[in-house]
């Protein structure tokens, strides 16, 4: 008679769904560092108040943050295929849409709402900043621009760390979705092996077993860099072009003095 569980079964199903983990992990990857491009360009926009876009971006992040990701996914992957028939029609392109691979839309949904959290995340991030240490920047002669990568990203990287490996996090689970337009991730292989045997409860115990360990992996990685980029307790270099060139002046003048024996004089007197 056949057992109602047999969790010999949840062993020898892990190694079948983690051939399926590269897939999971670009999908988060992608959408990552996607997120995080777009997510910082909104920010900006945002943060300086650019006309019509500033309206643009706030109306963009509203709708992907008061929509669930499932929705947004299907709008991907069932509207993006119209908009290039569309585009086919007027512009007279001959773009195959059954040619593209479904993880293209995975990648544009998930990128698009990564972005929308992540541009309040990096916005804040931001504006915790004390404004005196960007003054004082400026005032060394840097722009805006020196500014920003020298003394402003850093500093918020550390602030946004742990939110941003939370995100990370969820992020990784919620690719579990992807299974639900055909793309063969770790759920769309557990998906696979289930209707194969019907061990529908030990194949779902090793996905979620899968998907524990991976995100273990992050949250500990996460707490490391953390630790490692502490800028609380480091001081951050900044120097100005006046003050490089100030410090070799002194230095020259140092060894034209020795080498003069102006040292002995004034040890004499």
């Amino acid at each position: 008679m056949k057992s109602v569980f047999d969790p010999k079964y949840i062993v020898e199903f892990i190694p079948k769904l983690v051939e399926a983990l590269p897939v999971t992990l670009l999908m988060t990857a992608v959408a990552m560092v996607g997120g995080l491009i777009l997510g910082f360009l909104v920010a900006i926009i945002k943060m300086k108040k650019v006309p019509v876009l500033k309206e643009i971006c706030a109306l963009y992040v509203s709708f992907m943050r008061g929509t669930p990701l499932l929705v947004q996914l299907f709008l991907s992957y069932y509207g993006l295929p119209i908009l290039l028939a569309v585009v086919n029609e007027e512009f007279g392109v001959s773009v195959n849409i059954n040619q593209v691979p479904a993880i293209i839309f995975v990648f544009i949904a998930f990128t698009l709402n990564e972005a929308a959290y992540l541009s309040e995340t990096i916005r804040a991030a931001i504006l915790s900043i004390d404004k005196n240490e960007i003054e004082a920047a400026m005032s060394l002669g840097m722009t805006s621009f020196q500014t920003m990568i020298r003394v402003t990203l850093p500093q918020a990287l550390l602030v946004a760390l742990p939110i941003l490996g939370n995100t990370l996090i969820s992020l990784l689970k919620n690719t579990s979705l992807a299974f639900t337009v055909a793309v063969q991730d770790i759920m769309g292989a557990a998906k696979v092996a289930s209707g194969r045997n019907l061990r529908y409860f030990e194949v779902y115990i090793a996905a979620a077993i899968v998907y524990w360990a991976v995100c273990l992996i992050i949250e500990f990685a996460t707490k490391k860099l953390e630790n490692k980029i502490d800028f609380k307790n480091k001081k951050i270099p900044v120097k100005s072009k006046f003050e490089g060139d100030f410090d070799s002046r002194l230095k020259q003048n140092e060894l034209a003095k020795k080498s003069l024996g102006y040292e002995k004089y004034e040890q004499q007197a």
